[in-house]
């Protein structure tokens, strides 16, 4: 459950999702990319996990000081579910930055 503290901090943050035609999706307040192949991208955003489905799907751009992230591909559903603050696999961008 969310406390009263962490409501407030959540209506402070903007973040954007702009997705065109079904086929491009830029997202910013990326922290990380916890998992993709050409199916399902996971995404740790500012506001929770977001989950990218779709097909022949492929992270185009990737930047770190903007925290954007553009996803291409056949875009079928977009999906937020809560941080998991005890995640223990390991994320893409960690690996990368050991």
């Amino acid at each position: 459950m969310i406390g009263n503290d962490e409501k407030r901090n959540i209506t402070n943050i903007i973040q954007n999702l702009i997705l065109e035609n079904r086929s491009k999706l830029t997202i910013s307040g990326v922290l990380d990319v916890f998992s993709f192949d050409d199916q399902v991208v996971i995404l740790e955003t500012e506001l929770g996990l977001l989950t990218v489905k779709g097909e022949n799907l492929r992270i185009n751009k990737l930047s770190i000081d903007t925290s954007e992230v553009i996803v291409e591909g056949d875009i079928f559903s977009l999906n937020y579910s809560e941080k998991e603050s005890d995640k223990k696999s390991t994320s893409f961008l960690g690996k990368i930055f050991k």
